[in-house]
């Protein structure tokens, strides 16, 4: 495995879905689970090609559902890395959807997920370091130093 650092740019990645009838809840826009499932596979993936190992998923450390995503929408999840510690990413995934009659593109979600990286053995492993590019990557780095320690914080204090 490469410990070469990989840029933000490298496993950033838009993965959409057509929200179709089958997607829906009882209010007739689109079950949540369904925008959730979403977020976690365009997550996994970043995480994986960011690793180039196989990644589970830890914990989904927020999401906010700022608004319902109708049906007959084009769902965008996109998604990138914005901490990386020894064995463990967290992926920024925000969630925009598109009429595709008047071309209106609505944020509607926002989300955490944190992966660990695993070896042939399925035990976490060492992944690349992240080449930060940008004072917006930087920021976005140190905010997620954050969540990443108040998440060990938590985890140190459950019995």
């Amino acid at each position: 495995m490469t410990t070469e650092p990989r840029t933000v740019a490298d496993s950033a990645l838009t993965l959409t879905l057509f929200a179709q009838p089958e997607h829906s809840n009882s209010l007739g826009t689109v079950h949540g689970g369904v925008v959730l499932k979403l977020c976690d596979e365009c997550a996994g993936i970043i995480a994986a090609r960011h690793s180039r190992r196989p990644c589970v998923t830890v914990t989904v450390d927020s999401v906010t559902f700022h608004r319902p995503v109708p049906l007959g929408h084009l769902i965008f999840a996109h998604g990138r890395i914005t901490y990386v510690g020894t064995t463990s990413m967290e992926v920024a995934v925000r969630v925009e959807v598109e009429n595709l009659l008047t071309g209106k593109v609505t944020h509607t979600n926002d989300a955490y997920f944190v992966y660990v990286a695993l070896d042939e053995n399925r035990r976490p492993t060492p992944v690349p370091p992240l080449a930060l590019t940008s004072d917006e990557e930087r920021r976005a780095f140190e905010e997620g130093r954050a969540r990443q320690a108040a998440r060990l914080a938590r985890a140190r204090a459950v019995p």
